[in-house]
């Protein structure tokens, strides 16, 4: 498929020029929050117990993850953010507050629910490569008590925010009653409203500036076997109608992103990545990019390049990982493979 918009259509300088408003974006970001674990080591042996790799650990190192993963892109940045979730009130719950506030994200927002387990991810990591993950997720969702003083959280601060996010990881926090109230929300208010969408949730979502899904969630949405173009512009098409949002954006892997308006024709941009070591959390730097692009005034096309340069960085880190002002500005620079 040739792209009808590619970057040459885009000088680096207009680009460019929109990453220094970044720093006057103010952004509300909701969603399930995580703690990420890592423990980084080497293998030399199989274990004599049984046939699994020894991992030698070398250091230990821990992320704000899931939701908390936008919020540390979007400081990253240089954008101004608070985060609005739930807890436990358990250590992992302690350590996720605490690495978002170092980062100098708001976390007034935040809930901690005494009888919920703080959801984490525990990654082992050897010579660049995941061995296993252990995940801990709460037996039950948040509390109606627990929903309701989020959903009061947001009807009362939501006005001072020019972007409010979801990022949906199906883990709970995000249902309807408060999908309808941000849709709601947003035919009062002028603010950007920016969706990083979950299957439960895909007949709850309307009324967003921007939602993004990836190619797999954007054929469950739609029932569509997206395997050429025909169908992938079907889909688009579809998802647009039903989600009434201002525009789509298919996230495709190596194969790039397709972006969906009402009345236009798709533009569709190439990846960006010259090395891939691990997509953990790209989808989350792909949504605060665009947060902060759509919260700066660019338009829909050129946050788009902006979140496509910046997914090509962070998938060549290693874990969950950030892309800052610089590094971005030095992709926008660097030729496309």
């Amino acid at each position: 498929m040739k792209p009808p918009f590619s970057h040459r259509r885009q000088s680096f300088r207009k680009l460019a020029s929109i990453l220094p408003r970044f720093s006057g974006v103010r952004v509300l970001v909701i969603g399930d929050l995580m703690l990420d674990r890592y423990i980084w080591g080497q293998v030399n042996r199989i274990s004599p117990e049984a046939p699994v790799p020894v991992v030698r650990v070398t250091r230990e190192s821990l992320h704000a993850g899931g939701a908390g993963n936008v919020v540390t892109n979007i400081r990253a940045l240089g954008g101004s953010v608070t985060v609005c979730g739930v807890v436990g009130k358990d250590q992992a719950g302690r350590l996720l507050r605490e690495a978002l506030r170092k980062h100098g994200a708001g976390v007034e927002g935040i809930v901690t629910c005494i009888p919920y387990e703080t959801i984490s991810k525990t990654r082992i990591i050897a010579h660049s490569q995941q061995v296993v993950r252990l995940d801990r997720d709460p037996s039950d969702s948040p509390s109606a008590r627990v929903r309701s003083r989020l959903r009061t959280f947001i009807q009362r601060h939501i006005h001072d925010f020019d972007v409010c996010v979801v990022s949906d990881y199906g883990k709970g926090l995000i249902e309807a009653d408060l999908l309808d109230l941000l849709a709601t929300l947003r035919t009062q208010l002028d603010f950007v409203y920016v969706i990083d969408p979950k299957r439960r949730n895909f007949v709850h979502y309307r009324g967003a500036s921007l939602i993004k899904p990836n190619k797999e969630e954007a054929g469950q949405a739609t029932q569509i076997d997206i395997v050429n173009d025909v169908a992938l512009q079907q889909a688009g098409t579809q998802l647009l109608d039903l989600w009434g949002a201002d525009a789509v954006l298919v996230s495709r892997g190596e194969e790039g992103m397709s972006l969906f308006q009402p009345d236009r024709r798709a533009a569709h941009f190439s990846t960006t990545a010259r090395e891939v070591f691990d997509v953990t959390g790209a989808g989350d730097t792909v949504i605060a990019v665009c947060a902060l692009a759509l919260g700066a005034g660019a338009r829909l096309e050129a946050a788009t390049i902006l979140a496509n340069h910046a997914a090509g960085v962070v998938v060549g880190k290693v874990g969950t990982a950030t892309v800052n002002l610089k590094e971005l500005k030095a992709a926008l620079r660097t030729p496309q493979p």
